[in-house]
């Protein structure tokens, strides 16, 4: 009987410590933020700042995700500033300065003439350039990009390596929406260009051209807006009318390359412009024994400089200012000798 007593005494005791392990509240667990979805909350609050409308932002942000796939190409770009070292242009010049792409752009040329000469009066842009363009961005159309660009330029704006681009690019391609852009028409590349000429969203809402009358810039459907827009493009960069992007000339072997050393730095693509002579006039050219290999020479007083993309003894080019006009459109000093090469050739 003691015992049972004893026993009694110490479940008894035992029963508060019990009770207080078993109802004891669980904490609980707080849910996983979605670091891209807190980015699009706070791209919400500038985008309305700058005029994008609440009901579109909820409609084109509802569901949207991260896109890994463009953020590992923005990742693998080149750009290594460390390297001095330059790939031929030869190859790259016979990859986008082919037989095929020349001869469509002809064909293209001769369909577009009427209207391509009424857009050369107006704003001084040589036909075959807007051509060119066309071709060299998007094959004269037949690719312009699949990627959406709503979701490609949240997720480039989101990863941060230039997200002042994106992002703005991003505020810019839901203004159009705005403006009465369907969204299922905004795809292009990975980066966000769109459209025949492959505008960024910002380009469009400043540049973009209605040329054929309808009220609307379709810089994807209408051949006349896209051609336009082109042409503006290169009005608002400064292209001069009457004068050649350059000229292929032959240097001669004795020829004193360390007399026209550039000695400028360029804040804008600095290893694309470090390829480039100091400014020369073609007169000055001339007496230094350059020679055209083709075609006339640009006037006396036209200043240009002298690039040799495949290197000494190889053939070489004195460039204008309108050859600058094309690096506006694409950095590139290869992009730029193909589309002067492949205008030449059009209109040739």
């Amino acid at each position: 009987m003691l015992r049972l007593s004893l026993l009694c005494l110490a479940l008894s005791s035992a029963m508060p410590a019990l009770a207080q392990e078993v109802v004891q509240p669980v904490p609980a667990v707080a849910p996983a933020v979605d670091p891209f979805a807190t980015y699009l909350a706070e791209v919400r609050t500038r985008a309305i700042a700058q005029g994008v409308t609440p009901a579109t932002l909820d409609r084109e942000f509802a569901g949207l995700t991260l896109n890994q796939r463009v953020v590992d190409l923005d990742r693998q770009q080149p750009g290594n500033p460390q390297s001095t070292s330059f790939s031929p242009f030869a190859p790259y010049r016979a990859a986008h300065v082919d037989a095929a792409r020349i001869g469509r752009g002809r064909s293209v040329y001769q369909a577009q003439r009427a209207r391509l000469a009424g857009i050369e009066r107006e704003t001084g842009v040589p036909e075959e350039i807007m051509v060119a363009i066309w071709g060299h961005e998007t094959n004269y159309g037949s690719y312009t990009g699949n990627f959406d660009l709503i979701r490609s330029l949240a997720s480039l704006a989101f990863d941060g390596r230039r997200r002042a681009l994106f992002e703005g690019e991003l505020i810019a391609a839901l203004k159009m929406i705005d403006r009465g852009v369907p969204r299922e028409r905004l795809k292009g590349s990975w980066a966000g260009a769109t459209g025949n000429p492959q505008f960024l969203p910002s380009i469009y809402l400043r540049l973009a051209r209605d040329g054929d009358g309808d009220g609307r810039a379709d810089i994807w459907n209408s051949d006349a807006d896209t051609l336009a827009s082109i042409a503006a493009y290169f009005v608002d960069a400064g292209w001069r009318p009457g004068q050649p992007w350059g000229v292929a000339v032959g240097v001669p072997a004795s020829f004193d390359r360390s007399a026209i050393t550039n000695r400028l730095v360029s804040p804008r693509c600095p290893r694309v412009f470090e390829r480039h002579s100091g400014w020369r006039s073609i007169a000055e050219w001339r007496a230094l024994g350059i020679a055209p290999l083709a075609g006339r020479w640009p006037a006396d007083t036209v200043q240009a400089t002298l690039i040799e993309p495949d290197g000494p003894g190889e053939t070489a080019y004195l460039i204008t200012g309108n050859y600058r006009v094309i690096l506006d459109y694409n950095c590139s000093n290869f992009y730029a000798l193909s589309v002067g090469l492949l205008a030449d050739a059009v209109a040739g």
